[in-house]
């Protein structure tokens, strides 16, 4: 006979059948089961006691894992707040004053002027300018005007902002810069007048600001303005801040820092009149607008430097005008004629400044300013 085959759980034997061993349960099987039996016997007797043997089916928040977890959190919390405090509100910092120096501490705060009972309408027809004001400064009033509210191109009267601007940010007059050939090319190319730097030229800042107001140098503006923004469009930007600044912005606003005609470009005789107020405050601008002559440094191609004077001030130092004129500014355009800003002290005292546009030469410009200043000032 064949060998049978038996079949178990574990898969085909051969031969005679396997006898199968009842397995012993393990004796710490039955000792674990104990120990468990025990422990939850113990949890169920704790937890009667600690919650004071209630029988009325109520659940202990300690029972619930969400509630246990939320207040932990809450304790948490607690612990890490800090202790309220009473809001307080901290004093806004208070911005000092712009300190004035003794020549101008009299004047007015602000760059507002306005009308009164007592201003003039200037008629003289010695005065030929289409365009006048005069300005106490000390009082902030008009004295006399004739048409000072017509907007203008402030022509070469724009460099006053342009060395006000740059006094603001110079820190070291004796720095140097270089003249490039776009500069002396921006100058000739717009027939503007110049100091006479050279291309290459190594020249100091005082120097180009001085340039600047005295012969009303564009190489030396443009040069200036470079110098303190990196580039004229960016320095232009900064003069227009400087308008919004001093509360303008409304009816002045300018595109280039030398003057150069642009329908954008412009303002009010009564708005030049307090950028003037705003030169005349900075002690450095006023320095400068103030002089009559001036020799800039020696250089490679100036061994004897250049001599520039402010034509304005020599031409009418010599005048009757009740008062000593201080500083100066001219300017021309064919849309504007030639046009100055001028302030001066009285014998007295006061402080005034005078502003005219379209006159049809420049001594007639002079004249014009001698015969306002002779006339409302005592």
């Amino acid at each position: 006979m064949g060998k049978k085959h038996y079949r178990n759980f574990d898969g085909y034997y051969v031969g005679r059948k396997p006898v199968r061993r009842k397995k012993k349960k393990p004796v710490i099987l039955l000792f674990l089961a104990a120990v468990l039996i025990l422990g939850l016997l113990g949890t169920g007797i704790f937890a009667i006691v600690k919650s004071g043997g209630k029988k009325d089916g109520t659940q202990d928040k300690a029972d619930n894992p969400e509630t246990v977890l939320a207040e932990e959190d809450s304790e948490e919390a607690e612990t890490l707040e800090e202790p309220e405090q009473e809001e307080t509100e901290e004093p806004e910092e208070e911005i000092p004053e712009k300190e004035l120096s003794p020549e101008v501490a009299s004047f007015a705060v602000g760059y507002e002027v306005n009308s009164t009972a007592g201003t003039s309408e200037i008629v003289s027809e010695d005065v030929i300018s289409e365009n006048a004001v005069l300005i106490d400064v000390d009082k902030g009033e008009i004295i006399a005007k004739k048409s000072a509210d017509t907007r203008i191109c402030p022509a070469s009267m724009t460099k006053i902002l342009t060395l006000l601007v740059a006094a603001e940010h110079v820190e070291n007059l004796d720095d140097t810069f270089t003249i490039t050939r776009d500069i002396t090319d921006y100058s000739f190319s717009n027939g503007c007048s110049i100091v006479g730097f050279d291309v290459d030229e190594v020249v100091t800042v005082r120097d180009l600001m001085y340039g600047t107001i005295l012969p009303s140098g564009a190489d030396a503006g443009i040069a200036l303005a470079t110098y303190v923004a990196g580039s004229h469009e960016a320095f232009v930007d900064m003069m227009n801040d400087k308008l919004e600044e001093l509360g303008l912005s409304d009816t002045a606003h300018f595109t280039n820092c030398v003057g150069i005609y642009d329908e954008d470009h412009y303002c009010t005789l009564t708005d030049m009149a307090m950028i003037l107020k705003a030169a005349v405050e900075n002690d450095l601008a006023r320095e400068i607008l103030s002089a009559h002559t001036y020799t800039t440094s020696q250089t490679e191609q100036h061994p004897e430097g250049i001599t520039i004077s402010n034509w304005f001030l020599r031409r009418i130092e010599d005048k009757e005008t009740n008062s000593t004129v201080m500083c100066a500014k001219t300017g021309f355009v064919n849309q504007s004629g030639c046009c100055a800003a001028s302030y001066a002290v009285t014998n007295n005292g006061g402080h005034y400044i005078c502003v005219s546009a379209n006159a049809w030469s420049s001594w007639r410009c002079i004249y014009d300013q001698v015969d306002i200043y002779s006339t409302y000032l005592t």
